[in-house]
């Protein structure tokens, strides 16, 4: 995808789930702001990392009990169907592979499938920014 096929992938998909409006605190909408311009620069990793942070952000603004649970404990709790929770499930643990590397030094792959790892992060990147959409969309009044 170009720069710009990006950019209107994301508009694309704001019409797609953007039917009524939301109130979002301000910090979760700064971090959805870098999080497009990430993505649509390019910064795969950076919009997979920071779009988990804006789901938590807002998870945590309209779900938290406590301020202290972890993000695994905010998605389970929250009242979002059963499909977005797995997929938030799965978007926190492929992020953790990112965030928790074990061994940096174990890093062959890196260099050797860098085009493979760019696809799959694209690919990621996309999930991730629909995802984001989902949950913080989730809300909506008219």
């Amino acid at each position: 995808m170009t720069e710009d096929e990006r950019w209107t992938h994301l508009v694309a998909l704001d019409d797609e789930l953007l039917k009524r409006g939301v109130l979002l605190p301000e910090w979760c909408t700064f971090i959805v702001r870098d999080v497009d311009m990430a993505f649509a620069a390019g910064g795969y990793l950076a919009a997979i990392l920071t779009a988990v942070s804006g789901i938590e952000t807002y998870l945590r603004s309209e779900y938290s009990i406590t301020r202290k649970e972890r993000l695994a404990e905010l998605i389970d709790q929250a009242e979002i169907d059963a499909n977005l929770k797995a997929d938030l499930h799965a978007l926190r643990k492929y992020r953790n592979k990112w965030v928790h590397v074990d061994n940096p030094w174990e890093d062959e792959e890196l260099p050797e499938h860098s085009d493979m790892i760019e696809g799959e992060l694209e690919e990621i990147a996309i999930f991730a920014v629909r995802a984001l959409r989902r949950t913080i969309y989730k809300n909506q009044w008219v």
